[in-house]
């Protein structure tokens, strides 16, 4: 009972105190690869921290699944949980966690569907305007994205992810950037489409839009979504230098074109500061102690959910 009792108190804690801590972060700017992994690993944790009061509430609610649980367990591991007698309240809770549970995978799978479809359309609609040659005229498959090249005035590149990767831009990119401009905004994209980045934005907006009342998910998403920026600005900005990439940046979002979507384009001041002003990474020890405070997080979850059963063992 402890463990169960617990367990929901730690994931309430998680998805309540502890993402307006993180949020606020001064580091995450300069370290948006490790601030996504902690974002992930708080995320992972509140969930963890569902999946086992479920598993605890079944076993609490169900006799004959309770022995499935302990089955093979030393003597004592099933009394230290104190499951038996609580059937009434473990059917209530696991009822209730096995609803949110279902309405997650629901959400996931609808998301899943809706970016696969409208990807499919990204991409015939590409397809149309920029037809490839036939495989027989080609002389080689290429291993990496494909670059594809589409007439417009508007200066605009973007990444259709995928099995087939596409790297989009059009001419008025061409002639609104330079050579060095170019390769930086290439390499933005192509850090989105090689970290899978599109599958990040998946999840997180499945769990944001499958539970709008939980804040966790709601500031996931809004993370990810500067995150991402912020980390593939980083990979352009260390193979091409930050002044370059801060220059296509503006070149992209100049007050003639507005190219990026109305989020990305809130966002672009700040990015642009944030590659003018250069702000050095964290220290290595920095780094690894950030990484080690963010695998915690689920670590404990689970520690919590063996923690009866260890101490009938020592």
């Amino acid at each position: 009972m402890t463990a169960l009792l617990s367990l929901l108190l730690l994931g309430t804690v998680l998805a309540t105190v502890v993402p307006g801590r993180l949020a606020r972060a001064g580091w995450a700017e300069r370290e948006p690869v490790l601030a996504l992994l902690a974002w992930q690993c708080l995320v992972v944790a509140v969930l963890l921290c569902c999946a086992l009061s479920l598993l605890l509430a079944g076993a609490a609610a169900l006799p004959e699944l309770r022995a499935a649980v302990f089955a093979g367990a030393p003597a004592g591991v099933e009394a230290a949980y104190g499951l038996a007698g609580l059937e009434g309240w473990g059917r209530l809770t696991a009822t209730v966690l096995a609803a949110g549970g279902v309405w997650t995978a629901v959400s996931l799978a609808r998301e899943i569907r809706a970016a696969r479809a409208l990807r499919d359309h990204r991409h015939a609609q590409l397809t149309s305007r920029a037809p490839e040659l036939p495989l027989g005229l080609v002389p080689a498959r290429p291993t990496g994205e494909r670059l594809v090249v589409l007439e417009s005035v508007r200066p605009e590149a973007w990444s259709l992810p995928g099995p087939q990767a596409r790297l989009v831009v059009t001419t008025g990119a061409l002639r609104q950037l330079s050579d060095r401009e170019l390769a930086a905004v290439l390499s933005h994209e192509r850090g989105h489409v090689r970290a899978r980045h599109h599958w990040l934005a998946q999840c997180a907006e499945a769990l944001a839009t499958g539970f709008p009342g939980v804040g966790v998910f709601a500031a996931f998403r809004h993370q990810v979504a500067v995150l991402v920026e912020l980390a593939a600005d980083d990979r352009a900005a260390r193979r091409h230098g930050r002044l370059t990439t801060a220059g296509a940046l503006v070149e992209l979002n100049s007050p003639l074109f507005r190219t990026c979507p109305p989020g990305q384009l809130a966002q672009s001041p700040a990015r642009v500061d944030r590659l003018l002003l250069g702000a050095p990474r964290l220290p290595v020890p920095s780094r690894l102690a950030l990484t080690l405070a963010a695998l915690a997080a689920p670590a404990a979850v689970l520690l919590l959910a063996v923690a009866p059963g260890l101490g009938t063992l020592v």
